[in-house]
């Protein structure tokens, strides 16, 4: 009963903060019991029979997230993992705060967290993972990386410190580098793609330099061999080809698949089924706002997350060409707009409405590129109103491209308080 009062005090502030936000709720409760209960994260995750396993890295972490607890899932075992996507410590204690009971067990076989590099790297410290993924290093938040060679630094930390077996990324020479310069990064194995797949995209990967030479490329355990729209073909250890079919369209979410699939056989060793993932992966929805569709006003509406110059370059190359209705929101989260004028805007046709904290930088930046505007309106309640008023598209959907603090306005705004209650 050591972390009964913590508890009851954790929920009563979360009853509070939803009683203000409907909604939200998700951070402060879990700060202020990390506050008052500081052990209790260690106790937690070090509590399941199967251990921790962590997913890290600049990008990609929800979506691979989710599909490797489905994945693991499917295969019978009773996962703890973050769906509201919130990757940071106190995040982490909120998630404990939904499962925990008043003696702070959380029921479970195996917990599997997608985690902030540097909070990845602290938490470490406290509690080992049995599993590292380590997904790829990208130029993404320089207030905090002001190099790629932090995050390798933060990322190394955390492979270093996994008991049994470490995935990486075998098309990011930051990761190949990574393991080459560690000296306790044990039983690696690699996922990737095909050299014709890597090919195929626009903007490859948006990896982050290393303004080091290039290193030979390892040999991936499971590759993507065939990218098309939604439909992705993998080999796993040099078996028979699988299809899958991917719940958003791009290279990236191929390399989060693939990740995914690498993750899970390793945790499930012999009893992995192939075909049950495929399965599982079949029917799988996005994680909430990375191409997920919902309905607003009678009308489907797609909405892409951009949140840093590599997410925003490749969601861009793979918007539908004939988007008829776009709005595009960029909100305080980026801190230094400066990096959007790094992202070729090639495929972006318009902006029916321009919104956001750096609604007058987003305007400029499409001014500057001659990209035809409607509305610039920078209160962003009164931009969805007006986005919304607008007709029903001929062709396709309504479409939001939107930073991560416009992201969880628009939501809290259209109702959208339940991360897992997203559609294919």
């Amino acid at each position: 009963m050591r972390y009964l009062l913590a508890i009851l005090i954790g929920r009563l502030v979360r009853v509070a903060v939803r009683l203000v936000r409907p909604g939200g709720g998700s951070a402060l409760p879990g700060l202020v019991l990390s506050k008052i209960a500081p052990g209790l994260l260690a106790k937690v995750l070090g509590s399941f029979e199967h251990g921790l396993v962590i997913i890290t890295g600049s990008a990609g972490k929800s979506t691979t997230t989710k599909m490797t607890v489905a994945i693991v899932r499917a295969h019978g075992l009773s996962v703890f993992t973050n769906p509201s996507t919130a990757n940071i410590e106190q995040g982490f204690y909120s998630s404990i705060l939904e499962r925990a009971n008043l003696r702070a067990e959380v029921a479970g076989d195996i917990a599997i967290l997608e985690m902030d590099e540097a909070h990845a790297a602290a938490i470490v410290k406290r509690v080992k993972p049995r599993f590292a993924t380590i997904l790829n290093v990208l130029e993404d938040q320089l207030d905090r990386f002001e190099d790629p060679a932090f995050v390798r630094r933060d990322l190394a930390i955390v492979g270093e410190s996994a008991t049994e077996g470490v995935v990486l990324n075998a098309d990011d020479q930051n990761i190949i580098w990574m393991l080459a310069d560690s000296v306790g990064m044990n039983n690696v194995s690699w996922f990737g793609l095909s050299e014709n797949v890597l090919s195929s995209g626009r903007s490859g990967l948006g990896t982050a330099p290393t303004y080091l030479p290039k290193l030979d490329r390892p040999e991936s355990q499971t590759t993507a061999i065939a990218v098309h729209e939604l439909d992705l073909g993998v080999v796993i250890n040099d078996g028979e080809p699988i299809q899958i079919t991917l719940p958003n369209r791009g290279l990236h979410f191929a390399v989060d698949a693939v990740a995914a699939l690498e993750t899970s056989q390793r945790l499930l060793s012999g009893k992995f089924d192939s075909e049950l993932a495929v399965q599982t992966l079949n029917s799988l929805p996005p994680v909430f706002a990375r191409g997920e569709i919902k309905e607003v006003n009678g009308e489907s509406v797609e909405f892409i997350l951009v949140q840093n110059p590599a997410s925003f370059q490749l969601n861009l190359d793979n918007l539908a060409s004939n988007t008829e209705q776009i709005m595009l929101a960029i909100g305080t989260d980026v801190h230094d707009p400066s990096w959007l004028w790094s992202v070729d805007l090639a495929n972006l046709s318009h902006a029916d409405v321009v919104t956001g904290f750096n609604v007058a930088e987003a305007a400029l930046l499409l001014a500057y590129h001659e990209i035809p505007v409607g509305k610039v309106i920078e209160d962003l309640d009164e931009a969805l109103q007006s986005f919304f008023s607008l007709p029903k598209p001929r062709i396709g959907h309504k479409t939001v491209i939107f930073s991560a603090d416009s992201m969880r306005r628009t939501r809290r705004a259209l109702g959208f308080t339940d991360p897992e209650d997203v559609d294919r």
